[in-house]
């Protein structure tokens, strides 16, 4: 392997030298084709990109909800640490692999080296279908071939996959890249002969492969949705276990309910398989779901008038049941908030924003033109200041949105939600979404109230001068002491630069 590119060896900066640095290097090592496909898939813009977890967190995720899946991460030991904690921390009772390096190994190819036979001890068939090797940021900038690594070791697939930072903008992105990556491998076992079979599987039934990450609750009630087409629910796209990848590739249609899946995307329509984008929320977006997908599974009006028949009353009452009646901010990086945003003005909400810290693609664009035709800006890639800002400006009633803009809502005294704990943990789709949504309104706002008089009675308290325990009063500097610290401060500058000289 040659050796580490000039632009990172020179400088020592390794993964803090920025982004358009470790873009460079990455050029310089040979992966500008796998750095082009990254971009084309997940495009930035207005901005480089959103405020975000480390993306890889996406792809640790997906591999390690996966049974007898092995992931090991090769980056920056910091890097390692800190995604193994929070994998932890979201409750993944299972071990992390590790490749370590320094500056030799990398230099001199014995980190390849390394990885390669970490993967040889732990491809056990006895233990495990497949074994992901995910590259942080050095390694990827560094040129480290995971393609070279073998396709299998005694039956066990080998999948290796470059996550850096700086390649992929958010780490829901990064779950699509080793979900299309398991989705291609696994279209390729499907074509070259038979596999193994789904467990649940419905023979001579055909179904809908869901795409995107959804409340355990939501693909059953899509079932019952599809159920009057002689339709079911194939087994989610990213998958639980390997042969379920075989099972949502046999599907009639696949569905982006995530519209930010563009690798996967990719690997259902190479297999033959219409994409159908949005989801089934409130009485307009479940007719024009199921109308869509009936059309993609070539079913006859006549099922697929049924299915609305039975789906659309039920939805309607459970609107009827639990209006909203409130203004509503909604902000995240799930990828599901334009059709939070479009359930919620259908129960009756004002939502005058939407942000999203995905990408724009063909597969969210219904959602985007009906909440435009309504009224409610759509912004795409939006960052942490633009979501706080609008919240600022509307002063909504509820705020849903992520950690940062919840802390700065109720600093504000306006009732706030975190998207991903409240809302992504709740039924989104069907009757079951309707009733959910109208009941965390409800809950959230009608403490508007006791958020003003918190506001109000601890009004300046642990903040800037009034930070602190033990003060009864404002603290109150001796006179001149900033002056004298300014000049302190300005003294050791100066010699510290004398030194320096």
């Amino acid at each position: 392997m040659d050796a580490l590119p000039p632009t990172l060896e020179a400088t020592g900066s390794g993964c803090h030298g920025g982004r358009e640095t470790m873009l460079a290097a990455a050029g310089a090592a040979g992966k500008t084709a796998a750095m082009d496909q990254l971009m084309q898939d997940y495009p930035r813009g207005p901005h480089d990109q959103p405020q975000s977890m480390c993306p890889a967190f996406g792809s640790l995720r997906v591999g390690l909800r996966m049974r007898r899946v092995a992931t090991i991460l090769s980056g920056s030991a910091c890097c390692v640490y800190g995604l193994t904690f929070t994998s932890h921390f979201y409750g993944a009772r299972r071990s992390v692999g590790y490749v370590p390096f320094n500056s030799e190994t990398l230099v001199t190819g014995k980190l390849f080296e390394d990885i390669r036979e970490a993967v040889q001890l732990t491809a056990s068939p006895a233990d495990y279908d497949a074994v992901v090797v995910i590259n942080l940021c050095v390694p990827t900038a560094s040129g480290v071939p995971l393609d070279l690594l073998p396709k299998q070791v005694d039956g066990v697939r080998i999948i290796g996959i470059d996550v850096p930072g700086f390649g992929v903008p958010t780490h829901a992105e990064a779950k699509d890249v080793l979900a299309g990556a398991m989705l291609r491998y696994a279209r390729l076992e499907a074509e070259a002969g038979p596999v193994a079979r789904p467990r649940g599987a419905v023979e001579g039934q055909p179904s809908v492969a869901l795409i995107g990450e959804l409340f355990p609750a939501d693909p059953v009630g899509i079932g019952a949705l599809l159920a009057p087409m002689g339709l079911s629910v194939a087994p989610q796209t990213p998958a639980r276990e390997w042969r379920d990848l075989y099972g949502a590739l046999d599907c009639v249609a696949a569905a982006a309910v995530h519209p930010f899946y563009t690798a996967s995307i990719r690997e259902f329509r190479a297999a033959g398989r219409p994409v159908v984008g949005s989801g089934p929320v409130g009485v307009e977006g479940t007719a024009e779901w199921l109308e869509a997908i009936g059309r993609a599974a070539n079913l006859p009006s006549q099922r697929i008038d049924l299915a609305k028949a039975r789906a659309l009353p039920a939805v309607q009452g459970a609107l009827a049941a639990s209006p909203i009646a409130a203004r509503v901010t909604v902000s995240g990086y799930e990828g599901s908030e334009l059709l939070v945003a479009r359930l919620l003005v259908e129960a009756g909400a004002e939502v005058p924003y939407v942000g999203t810290a995905c990408p724009r693609t063909e597969w969210s664009e219904a959602d985007r033109a009906w909440l435009a035709a309504r009224g409610v800006h759509v912004q795409y890639r939006a960052s942490l200041e633009q979501d706080v800002a609008a919240m600022e400006e509307v002063k909504p009633d509820l705020a849903i949105g992520t950690t940062p803009l919840v802390q700065r809502g109720k600093e504000l005294g306006i009732p706030s939600l975190y998207f991903t704990n409240m809302v992504s943990a709740r039924p989104l789709f069907g009757p079951a979404g309707a009733a959910s949504m109208a009941a965390i309104v409800a809950a959230q706002t009608k403490g508007r109230e006791r958020f003003s008089r918190m506001v109000g009675f601890f009004e300046g308290v642990g903040t800037k001068d009034g930070a602190g325990y033990g003060f009864t009063g404002k603290p109150i500097d001796p006179p001149g002491f900033r002056d004298r610290q300014r000049k302190q401060r300005l003294a050791r500058a100066k010699a510290e630069e004398a030194v320096g000289t």
